[in-house]
């Protein structure tokens, strides 16, 4: 294994064993729950938008490793940002895991550790989970109740 594939591993390894971001937000405006039957990886995406921009976001769940590392790694990245930049961001990281980036993710700071999963079809779910599942609660509107909006990935 080269030295960039074990950095890779271990990042992914530490996001799974310590996640970032992982509970509910406090406040949350927006709730989404992400399911993928095949595996049996779960995700619940709650965050705060206020105006345009996510100014919380958390997920809780379980999953295989690269399921709970990537909803980590994600909420990190879009803590912050608007939901344009958010949702630009999901497009770069999905033709990541897909193969279809051309950059080879180098402007995506640490989720560049994803870009083996595309060699690992059946992986590309797990990666992407809490990303299509993120997407669905940024379109849902304002809860009032704590009914979800449902992604699930086949």
């Amino acid at each position: 294994m080269s030295d960039l594939q074990e950095l890779y591993q271990s990042v992914i390894l530490d996001h799974n064993r310590k996640p970032r971001n992982f509970g509910a937000a406090d406040g949350a405006n927006r709730v989404a729950e992400g399911k993928n039957p095949l595996c049996g990886d779960q995700v619940l995406i709650s965050l705060h938008l206020d105006g345009d921009r996510i100014t919380d976001v958390k997920f809780s769940g379980h999953g295989c490793a690269i399921s709970k590392a990537s909803a980590s790694l994600m909420t990190t990245a879009v803590k912050g940002k608007t939901r344009t930049d958010a949702e630009a961001l999901f497009e770069r990281f999905h033709a990541l895991v897909l193969g279809q980036d051309v950059g080879g993710g180098k402007d995506l700071g640490q989720l560049v550790v994803f870009e083996g999963v595309s060699r690992f079809p059946v992986r590309v779910k797990c990666a992407s989970l809490a990303w299509h599942t993120l997407k669905a609660a940024l379109a849902s509107e304002a809860i009032v109740t704590t009914s979800p909006a449902t992604v699930t990935t086949e």
